[in-house]
């Protein structure tokens, strides 16, 4: 059964179809998200939504892709912090709708996702970046957060990586989803009172 899973979340044809569908996907979701948002739930999910945000942004700020080893920053004490910010955005999104079974289910999903797709970019990465970077996952944990690999400065941020990684974009996405939500979470409970 685990096979099926994971061959479903590596199959060619529907990873194509998500990488182009992802923006349509993207708006259609967050709409249904607001839609049927809980305002008991705004503030916490929004905390989450944003620390995920900021992990998110850190990680654009000292990644330089494909051309050197990512392991200072974020990326000192955990081998894919982009994804764990990933995971907290969109956590926190959907947190608005209230409904614990959700995040149960969202969770599940989205670590098979995290698991088949970190699993292809390590492969390509150690055929990339050989010895260093088999080096550096002996010393760092794939998903949870350790001591710094070999001493390595945590406290980095690169406006020009930042720049170059489209971390802008990537806020901005996420702040008009928040404040979208947040208009129409005040609109509804102007409404009702």
């Amino acid at each position: 059964m685990m096979s099926a899973v994971n061959a479903l979340f590596n199959h060619p044809g529907l990873r194509s179809f998500l990488v182009r569908m992802r923006v349509p996907l993207a708006i259609a979701i967050a709409a249904v998200v607001i839609a049927y948002a809980d305002l008991r739930w705004l503030w916490p999910a929004l905390a989450v939504s944003m620390a995920g945000e900021l992990i998110q942004l850190w990680c654009f700020a000292t990644l330089d892709k494909n051309a050197s080893l990512a392991c200072r920053g974020p990326y000192a004490i955990v081998r894919n912090p982009m994804y764990l910010g990933r995971f907290f955005i969109l956590g926190g999104a959907l947190m608005l709708l209230g409904q614990p079974w959700l995040l149960v289910l969202y969770a599940v999903v989205y670590w098979f996702y995290m698991v088949n797709r970190v699993g292809r970019e390590e492969r390509r990465l150690r055929e990339v970046l050989g010895a260093p970077y088999a080096e550096y996952c002996a010393g760092t944990s794939r998903f949870l957060p350790g001591a710094p690999y070999r001493g390595e400065p945590v406290l980095v941020w690169d406006w020009a990586l930042f720049r170059q990684n489209h971390g802008w974009q990537n806020f901005a996405g996420t702040a008009a989803f928040w404040i979208a939500a947040i208009a129409w979470l005040a609109t509804r409970a102007g409404g009702a009172g």
